[in-house]
């Protein structure tokens, strides 16, 4: 079973959500991962909240870190559902993904987007797609 330094390694190729995007694991056991993202200027709407599109990446990223770090198959998102329930007060965004049903070769995942003031930003839905087997090389 890989530990966390080999799980950032494997997930540091996610450049978009990584680099671009600043995202960091924080935790992750098999269908369970808490990702983290200080914000940046970068991050930031007209109205000085952050982005949609940055929290989306941040759940995406929590999302494929909690199906995919301990799993012998590649998952995908396939639908998601989002509420955006406030604004963000904090200075950082903290995602948790939770696998709520794992089947053959699709899941069912909700992941909570808060800031570090405890303020519930967003809940996602997702629905994943398994694809195929992981590369040898992972």
């Amino acid at each position: 079973m890989p530990d966390i330094d080999q799980i950032r390694e494997r997930f540091s190729s996610d450049s978009f959500a990584t680099q671009a995007a600043g995202a960091v694991i924080d935790r992750v056991e098999p269908g369970h991962a808490i990702c983290f993202m200080e914000l940046r200027p970068v991050h930031l709407n007209a109205n000085s909240a952050p982005m949609g599109g940055a929290i989306f990446t941040l759940a995406d990223f929590a999302f494929a870190v909690a199906a995919n770090a301990y799993s012998g198959r590649v998952t995908v998102t396939q639908q998601v559902s989002v509420n955006f329930l406030s604004a963000a007060k904090g200075k950082k965004l903290i995602a948790e993904a939770r696998c709520m049903k794992q089947g053959h070769s699709s899941c069912f995942y909700t992941v909570e987007v808060r800031d570090e003031l405890d303020i519930q930003v967003a809940h996602f839905t997702v629905n994943g797609h398994s694809l195929s087997p992981a590369a040898e090389s992972r």
